[in-house]
C-alpha cells in the first residue's frame, strides 16, 4: 500500500462522523474498496465454519447412505452430490445472514459519511445513500423467513419469494444509480455543500 492510499484511508477514518463537506473520487474509492475487502474477508472468516459444517453433514450422510449419494474424486476435486430431499444437509441460512449483518452492519457505518461526502463533491445529497440502504434491509429480514418455509416445504413456492425478489431487485437498479454517482469526476467549482476537496 502507497504513502497515499494509507493517508486517504486514514483521513476517511478520521472523519467517520463528518456528513458535511466534500471528497474526491480518488480519496472516496482507496477508502471505500479497503472497507469492502476487509468487509468481504471477516463475511468469508464468520461463514467458513457454517458452510464447512454443512459439507461435513454431507459427506457423512454420503457414507452412511451411498444409494442416495454420488461423490466424485479427481486429482483436482471433490465433490458430493445427494440425491432426493434432504434440507437437513443445507448450510444453516438463517444464521448465516445473522454472521453476515455484522460486518455488513459495520461497512455500512464505516462508509455513510464518505458516501455522503462523495455525493456532495457531484452536487447531490446523501440521501441518494437512503434506497440501497433500505432494500439491503428488507431483503435481509424478508431473507430467513423465505429460507425457512423453503426448509419446510421443499418443492413448494417459497412464501415471501416474490417481495424478497423486488426488494433484491431494486436494490440491485438503486445501487447501481448511486454508483453511477460515486465514480463520477469531481465538480471542479464550489457548490452549495463547499469548494472542491484539496486532493
Amino acid at each position: 500500500m502507497s504513502k497515499a492510499m494509507f493517508q486517504r484511508i486514514a483521513y476517511a477514518l478520521r472523519n467517520l462522523t463528518r456528513f458535511a463537506g466534500r471528497d474526491s473520487r480518488e480519496t472516496f474509492w482507496v477508502y471505500a474498496v479497503f472497507i469492502l475487502l476487509v468487509t468481504f474477508i471477516a463475511t468469508f472468516a464468520l461463514a467458513a465454519p457454517v458452510i464447512a459444517d454443512s459439507f461435513e453433514r454431507m459427506q457423512q450422510f454420503a457414507l452412511a447412505h451411498p444409494d442416495q449419494a454420488t461423490i466424485t474424486r479427481t486429482p483436482t476435486s471433490y465433490s458430493i452430490q445427494i440425491h432426493g430431499q434432504h434440507p437437513e444437509l443445507m448450510p444453516d441460512f438463517p444464521r448465516l445472514l445473522h454472521l453476515m449483518a455484522l460486518p455488513v452492519g459495520l461497512a455500512v457505518l464505516l462508509l455513510s459519511a464518505a458516501v455522503t461526502r462523495r455525493l456532495h463533491d457531484r452536487g447531490r445529497s446523501g440521501i441518494w445513500a437512503l434506497p440501497p440502504l433500505a432494500f439491503l434491509v428488507i431483503g435481509m429480514s424478508i431473507t430467513p423467513s423465505v429460507f425457512a418455509t423453503m426448509a419446510a416445504s421443499p418443492g413448494a413456492p417459497p412464501k415471501g419469494f416474490v417481495l424478497l425478489f423486488g426488494a433484491n431487485l431494486l436494490y440491485i437498479v438503486s445501487l447501481g444509480l448511486l454508483v453511477l454517482q460515486l465514480i463520477g469526476a469531481t465538480a471542479p467549482n464550489p457548490n452549495r455543500f463547499g469548494g472542491p476537496p484539496a486532493e
